[in-house]
């Protein structure tokens, strides 16, 4: 098993995406055209807390925005990770100390060592792998162009 593939195990995913009440999301943008912002907006509606972490902001999503998780109250169940992958050793070490339940890393967010000290404390780790799409894919949500459209059907109308 390669080092990627140990932060992949599907029974890993489905435990989070199934007993998860509070996602607090590192690099959040406001941005509606970020991938960040689609994600957060997503696991909102699908019923999870979002908790944005941007010092940049002061509210996205109509939730207040913290500089850092130490400033988060209450628990977090997993820290999704939107930064470049230099950065997580440092937000895997925050993740421990506030006492979260996941590090989870964004596609593209590899970085050993952040794995590493998040896994050593205990915290599942999930990498190079997107909430919202494992989400769709074990909710049966997923539609083609990354959404549920509440409709059953195998015609794509008015789509040229």
């Amino acid at each position: 098993m390669t080092d990627l593939a140990r932060y992949q195990d599907v029974t890993a995913i489905q435990r989070l995406l199934h007993t998860t009440k509070t996602v607090a999301i590192v690099g959040l943008s406001g941005n509606e055209l970020r991938a960040s912002y689609f994600v957060g907006y997503y696991l909102k509606r699908h019923g999870y807390q979002v908790i944005p972490v941007n010092p940049r902001e002061s509210e996205i999503l109509g939730e207040r925005s913290y500089a850092s998780l130490a400033e988060i109250p209450g628990h977090v169940d997993i820290v999704n990770v939107f930064r470049a992958p230099s950065a997580l050793p440092g937000i895997a070490q925050e993740a421990v100390a506030i006492g979260a339940g996941a590090l989870w890393c964004q596609f593209g967010v590899i970085n050993e060592e952040g794995n590493r000290i998040a896994a050593d404390a205990g915290l599942t780790v999930v990498a190079d792998r997107c909430l919202k799409i494992e989400h769709a894919r074990y909710a049966g949500r997923m539609h083609w162009l990354g959404f549920n459209t509440h409709r059953i059907t195998s015609v794509r109308t008015g789509l040229q």
